[in-house]
């Protein structure tokens, strides 16, 4: 691997559409950051692969900005953030879903997509030469969502805001923002959604 080689943050690393992202690119050369909560899965991703691991809480600010402080550190910069980490609550009606059940998906798949996208936008518009891309995933579910969906749907929703907005305001920077809606992409998320 050249000291050229591009480089990539992907959040949710540890499975499914995020440890597949991640092998890809790795295949392909780039030196790739993989973050999640449990180093355990993301070893399991980067399979004996030189792969930086970081370990974080998307929710959470001071993990979030200690975690893209070691990218920076191992890296020297950052050309990509695969803003991917996301979860989904047990489908039922809107009146059987518990409170904390809610605030806890707001916690992954919005205030931790902001966390991320803002901790790498910041890095982004610093770099020389400036600028890097940022993927947003969002979910084919903002548009068709399925029954008793109302959270996901609504936090996939806000991924779409957050995008529009970024793509308009990276303009400046050479930061590009753009979003994927998956369908249905078999994972340890998905298999969940026929139970």
């Amino acid at each position: 691997m050249s000291d050229e080689a591009k480089t990539i943050l992907i959040t949710g690393a540890g499975a499914g559409i995020g440890r597949a992202t991640a092998r890809a690119f790795l295949d392909a050369g780039w030196r790739v950051a993989l973050l999640g909560r449990r180093r355990e899965t993301l070893e399991v991703t980067a399979q004996g692969r030189a792969a930086l691991i970081v370990l974080a809480d998307v929710g959470k600010h001071d993990q979030v900005e200690a975690a893209f402080s070691a990218v920076q550190a191992g890296f020297g910069r950052l050309d990509v953030l695969f803003n991917n980490a996301g979860t989904f609550a047990k489908p039922a009606p809107i009146d059987e879903i518990a409170v904390q059940d809610w605030l806890d998906l707001c916690q992954t798949n919005i205030t931790g997509m902001f966390l991320c996208a803002r901790a790498a936008f910041g890095r982004m518009r610093a770099q020389s030469p400036q600028g890097g891309r940022i993927i947003n995933n969002g979910s084919v579910s903002a548009h068709v969502p399925r029954p008793g969906s109302a959270p996901y749907t609504m936090s996939k929703h806000a991924v779409t805001g957050l995008t529009r907005s970024l793509a308009l305001d990276g303009r400046a920077f050479n930061i590009a923002c753009g979003q994927i809606d998956i369908g249905n992409a078999l994972s340890d998320m998905t298999a969940r959604f026929g139970q």
